[in-house]
């Protein structure tokens, strides 16, 4: 079974860069913050799931390829 999840910037500060991520590219309804500093994230919502875990990890290998936090993208497996 295939898993998806795509993301759009939001904000960003100095410290925090802010995600709305989702199954759908029109409904990303859900929230992600992201700290620069530790580069954690944590779920507006406070579900930690498979969708969650997804995009904060491809959030944090887009960075450490391309050096910028994204301004949108997505991931499949």
């Amino acid at each position: 079974m295939a898993a998806i999840v795509y993301f759009r910037k939001v904000s960003e500060t100095e410290e925090l860069v802010e995600y709305a991520f989702g199954d759908e590219p029109d409904a990303l309804e859900r929230r992600l913050t992201m700290d620069k500093g530790s580069r954690t994230s944590t779920a507006r919502d406070a579900r930690i799931d498979r969708t969650f875990l997804k995009a904060s990890r491809k959030l944090n290998a887009l960075h450490a390829e391309r050096g910028v936090w994204p301004e949108r993208g997505m991931s499949v497996s």
